[in-house]
């Protein structure tokens, strides 16, 4: 199973998930990070993270963590 989320501080974020402070993904886990990747503002990365989670593919993103890029176009 994988999360996607954006944060201005992942690693933070992290350890809330796997403290159970998240009610979303309370029950899940425990989470690691397998990939992030920077964007300049927080609308940019909010645009990406909504597009990751309508797509609902496995596949793709897989190739995303093994790629290590998102592709916005």
């Amino acid at each position: 199973m994988y999360y996607i989320g954006s944060s201005n501080n992942p690693e933070n974020r992290l350890i809330e998930h796997n403290n159970g402070e998240t009610p979303s993904t309370k029950n899940k886990g425990p989470w690691i990070i397998k990939f992030k990747q920077h964007y300049e503002t927080t609308t940019e990365a909010r645009r990406i993270e909504l597009k990751l989670k309508r797509l609902k593919r496995r596949d793709y993103i897989e190739k995303i963590i093994n790629d290590k890029l998102i592709k916005t176009k």
